[in-house]
């Protein structure tokens, strides 16, 4: 119906009221209305809305809000508009307190600027205040020297005036046999500051060079082109040295001729004055030629001499010359245990002229007391020694008579029989060895006696030397009472009493120190060469020359590096360390001796204990000298400068404690291509007290990489390169280390500082002895006969491991030039054993055990790779150098401790099978 109205209208045809025209208006007038109408809803009611929505926040109390809180169905009361209502509340509270904070911020810069401003003018202060003190210093230092050039006079070495090539003699002694020092020798050619230079002239220049025997000749030479103190300047020499013998005898000149040449040297000088005629013996049957030749005032070094040719403290004794050309073998010299041997002594020998008088004439010792002496006891030794060995009391073996051809030798001399070798087995079963002196006792010494004393000493037999008029090789020297018996021949009755009454420990101590008189002054040309030098030396109050030291090659490297702030890296424990030095790294003092002390030390220096000590002027343990200290007011002593105050334990942290004012030490590490362990170890040292310097011994021959960044530690690194990958550069005597303490400490040892420091304390109160932390022994193996290595946890120690030890660079020095170097060779095949070594070379000059510190047993560092005593050969190894390093050294020198050094404050864990050891604090 609506569609046909339409239609009508549209047609304006006359629907069913007759109205058409009315029909339509009232439709457009709907259509316009209902086109307004949702015009102004769509236009008029969102800018309404927007209205009130956007005047919310303008609304300043509640009754003005447009949605504030409001009973009924208010549009606040939607769940999300209240959501949001609440965040807003939050925010605005969250900055009202972040304004607040920063307000408060504000006031604290306000304060600190304040805090700054008052901080710079004390350091302003402060620095004035620091001027001034340097300059009271410096004050004083000047007034300090002032009154030390008023108190002391200068002292400067004198000016050396040496005199003219032909200087005027000066007036002959009365006879030749009275020369000494004094009234035969030019002290002027030898001021103390020369040291000791010596001219040897070359014995071919001369007719009587092609008698001499070729290894004598061949061996002086090389010894000669060694010697620190030979020169080739003979203008400025001290001592002028010609070699004579041994002459072979087919073509030995005569002693005229021998007198002539002589006398024909070109710095003689009329009368041999500082000139040294050296006359070696390689056989025992070597003639004194040059008895009948006139020397003027030159001295004589000889194995033979009457008592009319010998000069006391003028002439030298010297030892035969056996080992010419040739190192001895130690392994085929018998060990020094066990005491006792198969015989309780032996003698070989036949004499073949007699003085007779003794044959003659048949006296009791009790007419031979009155004064009728024979001159010859030889026929009564004879019947005693006989005697004692028909008795059985004792095993012993006499031979007076050669069963084959016996050795030329002197009147009344007994000649030694047989071959070397077979004498050297008859003594190498032998607890004693008879030397019975020629009968002659204007004979004083023959090359047969030196010869059987030199044999003796070479297999440990101890010398028993019948006759007390005899003078020993470097008699004014050596102490013969430590190593051999010198009986008068009037006791042989006693001899065999005397012989049986030695206690074991004396016994073993008689051939320990008579095997270190072998190997130091008899054992090869080099030592029988130094030692006559160092008589001469010694005997005119001259100081040896310094020992050589290793220079130090350094590889360039890169530094700069901070070291790491990580605890696990430098770690102190719970111990204080006390203040870190702030100083420049400062050397130990040298140990100089002064000039007017050398005649003082020479029994000193020559006769202390067994050992290689002797080889220095000097040894490193002395005493602090007074002027190193500051005495205390009351009591007896002194104590020095830095010493431990004592009491707590904070101020024994404080002081560094002990005997030496001032002391620090150095690290010697040895590497071998691990550079991020070494980084780490070296980081692990930053901010150690009392490091001098740190070595690092690159035992590569491969570069460190050229990026490799060092770390920056606080004191110089110095990384030395090697000329060969060895375990002995570990202890090479480094002129770098300018300390006398070392710590030796591997790239792979994680050690904490208060271990380090505890260590270096206790060293200081035992600088002869190894200090270290983990401690190993040696067994002996009763079903093998031999000695082992062993590692594991004991009780007792006998060795300490220089992969972390403190010891002395003295030991360096012995290590490296005195010990047998049979020894570095073997620690250079196996790449092992170093520290095994160090530890025998030690125990046997101190006769001491190392010292323990600490319960550490192991100093690994956690993570890093395994190194070589993780192979399964490395123990082998140990047990094969232990037994080799035995037979060197003749007698095993380890010696067992239980003692252990801990600090109060720490705390030991034991394993719980190990309850019942002692520890010592």
């Amino acid at each position: 119906e609506l569609m046909t109205g339409y239609t009508m209208l549209r047609n304006g045809g006359v629907g069913n009221g007759g109205q058409p025209w009315v029909l339509r208006w009232s439709s457009r007038i709907r259509l316009t209305w209902l086109s307004f109408t949702l015009f102004i809803i769509l236009v008029f009611f969102p800018l309404i809305a927007h209205y009130y929505l956007t005047t919310i926040d303008d609304a300043d109390d509640a009754g003005k809000r447009i949605f504030g809180p409001r009973t009924g169905n208010e549009l606040c009361e939607v769940k999300h508009v209240q959501d949001l209502c609440r965040i807003r509340e939050s925010v605005s509270e969250e900055l009202l307190q972040l304004e607040a904070k920063r307000q408060e911020l504000n006031s604290e810069i306000a304060k600190l600027n304040l805090k700054i401003e008052a901080c710079k003018k004390s350091i302003e202060n402060a620095k004035q205040d620091l001027l001034q003190l340097k300059n009271v210093i410096s004050q004083t230092e000047h007034s300090y020297k002032e009154l030390m050039a008023q108190n002391q006079p200068k002292l400067s070495l004198p000016i050396r005036l040496l005199p003219d090539k032909d200087d005027v003699t000066f007036p002959l002694p009365k006879s030749n046999r009275n020369c000494r020092l004094h009234n035969c020798f030019d002290y002027s050619r030898c001021p103390l500051t020369s040291g000791f230079p010596v001219y040897v002239y070359n014995s071919d220049d001369y007719p009587f060079g092609s008698s001499l025997d070729p290894l004598i000749k061949q061996a002086f030479e090389a010894t000669v082109r060694t010697n620190v103190y030979v020169t080739e300047n003979a203008n400025i020499a001290c001592v002028y040295i010609i070699l004579v013998g041994e002459m072979q005898e087919p073509v030995m000149p005569k002693p005229t001729e021998l007198e002539q040449q002589l006398h024909s040297l070109p710095y003689w000088r009329t009368d041999g004055h500082n000139h040294l005629i050296i006359n070696l013996s390689r056989k025992s049957e070597t003639q004194n030629f040059i008895y009948n030749i006139s020397t003027g005032r030159a001295m004589i070094a000889q194995s033979t001499f009457y008592d009319v040719q010998y000069r006391p403290g003028f002439d030298i004794v010297v030892s035969p010359l056996v080992h010419a050309m040739s190192e001895p073998n130690f392994l085929e010299i018998p060990p020094q245990v066990p005491v006792k041997r198969k015989y309780l002594f032996s003698f070989q020998g036949e004499k073949i002229e007699s003085l007779r008088s003794s044959l003659q004439e048949v006296r009791s010792f009790e007419e031979e007391i009155e004064g009728n002496a024979p001159a010859d006891y030889d026929d009564r030794i004879i019947t005693t020694l006989k005697a004692v060995q028909d008795s059985k009391l004792d095993l012993v073996l006499v031979e007076f008579t050669c069963k084959n051809q016996p050795k030329a030798s002197l009147p009344t001399e007994w000649a030694l029989c047989g071959e070397r070798d077979d004498r050297l087995e008859l003594l190498k079963l032998s607890t004693f060895a008879l030397i019975i002196t020629p009968g002659d006792t204007h004979l004083v010494i023959s090359a047969g006696c030196a010869m059987r004393l030199f044999e003796a000493l070479e297999v440990g037999a101890i010398p028993v030397v019948l006759g007390e008029q005899v003078q020993l090789p470097y008699n004014d020297v050596i102490r013969w009472n430590e190593a051999a018996l010198i009986i008068p021949k009037p006791r042989i009755t006693e001899v065999h009493f005397l012989l049986r009454s030695i206690s074991d420990n004396d016994l073993l101590a008689m051939r320990r120190q008579g095997r270190f008189l072998w190997e130091t002054y008899f054992s090869t040309s080099d030592n029988v060469f130094s030692t006559v030098l160092a008589i001469i030396r010694t005997r005119i109050q001259i100081p040896a020359a310094p020992i050589r030291e290793e220079t130090a090659v350094e590889i360039p490297h890169r530094s700069g590096k901070a070291a790491g702030t990580d605890p696990n890296m430098a770690d102190n424990g719970d111990l204080d360390l006390g203040p870190v030095e702030t100083e420049p790294p400062y050397a130990s003092p040298k140990y100089l001796r002064n000039f007017t002390l050398t005649a003082m030390d020479i029994y000193r220096n020559w006769n202390s204990a067994p050992g290689p000590f002797h080889l220095f002027p000097y040894t490193p343990f002395d005493p602090v000298l007074p002027s190193e200290a500051k005495f205390l007011g009351s009591g007896t002593g002194f104590r020095p400068i830095g010493g431990g105050a004592g009491g707590s334990g904070k101020e024994f942290q404080a002081a560094l404690g002990g005997n030496v004012p001032r002391e620090q030490f150095t690290v010697v590490m040895l590497t071998y291509e691990r550079e991020e362990v070494l980084m780490n170890s070296l980081e692990r040292l930053n901010g150690l007290p009392y490091l001098n310097k740190v070595v690092v011994v690159w035992n590569s021959p491969k570069l460190p990489s050229e990026d490799l960044l060092w770390p920056d530690i606080g004191v110089p690194i110095m990384v030395v390169r090697t000329e060969k990958n060895s375990l002995n550069n570990r202890f090479l005597p480094w002129d770098e280390i300018e300390t006398e303490a070392i710590l030796s400490i591997d790239d792979d040892a994680h050690l904490r500082h208060d271990e380090i420091m505890f260590g270096f304390r206790v060293w200081r109160e035992a600088r002869d002895r190894i200090v270290g932390f983990p401690g190993r022994y040696h067994a002996w193996d009763i079903p093998h006969q031999s000695w082992l290595y062993n590692s594991n946890y004991s009780c007792e120690l006998s060795m300490v491991l220089t992969g972390a030890a403190f010891f002395h660079k003295y030991y360096a020095y012995l290590y490296s030039y005195v010990m047998p170097q049979a020894i570095r060779d073997m620690v250079d095949e196996y790449i092992n054993c170093e520290d095994i070594a160090m530890n025998f070379l030690v125990s046997h000059l101190t006769r001491k055990p190392p010292i323990k510190v600490t319960s550490r047993w192991t100093f690994r560092c956690p993570g890093c790779p395994q190194a070589l005593s993780h192979d399964d050969s490395h123990f082998h190894e140990r047990h094969k150098c232990i037994n080799f390093f035995v037979k060197v050294y003749g007698y095993m020198p380890l010696l067992y401790t239980q003692f252990r050094v801990d600090s109060v404050l720490f705390k030991t864990r034991l394993p719980h099978d190990k309850t019942k050891c002692f520890k010592f604090i």
